[in-house]
C-alpha cells in the first residue's frame, strides 16, 4: 500500500521499495474519491483495507499456495520430497522477498525468531501425538519437516508487517512486563498441560482481564480507526484457523480425527490459536513502540468536501 501520510506515521513506500510507483496514483485515485462524497470515500477507504491486510499477509499467502499447488500437482516419483520441496521454495520466496524490498530486514529477523520458537513446540508436540506429518522428507528434525517452522514465522510475520502498515496506536495497553508473563505462561502451558492440568481456561481469563480496557487504533487511509485489541486479535484467529483447514486439506499435516480422510480442524483449535496468536503479537511489541493515538489525523486537502470526512 502506498504511504500513510499523517502526524508520526511512516510511508509504507519507504519500507517497501515496489510500493514507491504507485504513490502518485494512489493519491489520485484517493482524492477522486473524496471529491466523490462519501460514500466512494468509504468504498475506497474498505477496498485500501483489503489491499493493506493482502500486503501483510504476504509470506503467510504465499506459503499456503505452496501447499496447496503442491498437494494437487506436486509430481509422483520426484527425485526431491514434497517437504523438501517446500523448505528450498520457502527460502527462495524469502530470499526474493528481500531482494526485491517487499520484505524488510526487521521481518526476515523476526521470522527466524517464529521459526525457531515453532519448532521447539513442533518438536514436542509431534512426540506427543498431537498431529504428524505423514510424508516422508530428508529435511528434518526427528519428526519435523523444516518446512513447519515457516507456517509459524507466517504468523509473526504478518503481525510484523501489519503493525507497520496501520501504524498501530493504543489505548491503555499493558506494560512490556505483563505480556511477556502472560506470553510465557501460553508457550510453557502448550508443553505442560500433557502432564499435569491443561491452563487454557485460567489463561483465557488472564487474556481477557489483560487487555480489557485495550484499544488499538489503526490507520487505513487518513484517519486512524478503532477496535477493541481483543476483537482484533479474535479476528485475526479465525483467518488463522482457515489457513490451517487450507493447510490439512494439502495434506501438509494431520491430526488425530484426519486420520482416515481430511475432516474439518476441530474449532477447539481456535482457542489453541488465540493464545499461540498471542505469544506472537507480544514478541513482536518488543520490537515496537507502544505509541499513543495521535493528537490529529491528515485535513483534507484544499477544495474537497466537507461531506466526504
Amino acid at each position: 500500500m502506498t504511504p500513510d501520510r499523517g502526524p508520526g506515521a511512516v510511508s509504507a513506500a519507504r519500507l517497501y521499495r515496489p510500493l514507491a510507483p504507485f504513490v502518485a496514483l494512489e493519491r489520485r485515485l484517493g482524492e477522486a474519491a473524496l471529491a466523490r462524497g462519501p460514500v466512494a470515500a468509504g468504498l475506497y477507504e474498505f477496498l485500501r483495507f483489503g489491499v493493506k491486510q493482502g500486503w501483510a499477509c504476504l509470506f503467510g499467502g504465499l506459503l499456503v499456495a505452496l501447499l496447496l499447488a503442491t498437494h494437487l500437482a506436486y509430481p509422483a516419483g520426484a527425485p526431491l520430497t514434497r517437504y523438501d520441496a517446500l523448505v528450498l521454495a520457502a527460502l527462495a520466496i524469502q530470499a526474493g522477498l528481500l531482494a526485491t524490498g517487499m520484505e524488510t530486514w526487521a521481518e526476515a529477523r523476526i521470522i527466524l525468531v517464529f521459526h525457531v520458537v515453532g519448532t521447539v513446540m513442533e518438536l514436542f508436540k509431534t512426540a506427543a501425538g498431537s498431529w504428524v506429518y505423514p510424508e516422508a522428507s530428508w529435511l528434518r528434525i526427528g519428526a519435523v519437516p523444516l518446512f513447519s517452522g515457516f507456517l509459524y514465522a507466517a504468523v509473526g510475520s504478518y503481525m510484523a508487517r501489519v503493525w507497520r502498515l496501520f501504524d498501530f496506536r493504543f489505548t491503555r495497553h499493558p506494560s512490556l512486563p505483563a505480556t511477556l508473563a502472560l506470553s510465557a505462561a501460553i508457550y510453557l502451558n502448550f508443553f505442560t498441560h500433557h502432564y499435569g492440568p491443561d491452563l487454557r481456561l485460567l489463561l483465557f481469563a488472564w487474556t481477557a482481564w489483560l487487555f480489557r480496557g485495550t484499544v488499538v487504533h489503526f490507520k487505513v487511509w487518513r484517519v486512524h480507526r478503532r477496535m477493541p485489541l481483543l476483537v482484533g486479535f479474535g479476528l485475526v484467529t479465525l483467518f488463522i484457523w482457515l489457513a490451517e483447514n487450507l493447510g490439512t486439506f494439502a495434506n501438509a499435516w494431520r491430526y488425530p480425527n484426519q486420520a482416515a480422510g481430511w475432516a474439518m480442524v476441530p474449532f477447539a483449535k481456535f482457542g489453541s490459536w488465540f493464545l499461540l496468536m498471542i505469544v506472537s503479537y507480544v514478541l513482536v511489541s518488543t520490537q515496537h513502540r507502544i505509541a499513543p493515538p495521535p493528537e490529529a489525523d491528515e485535513p483534507l486537502p484544499a477544495g474537497v468536501p466537507q461531506a466526504a470526512r
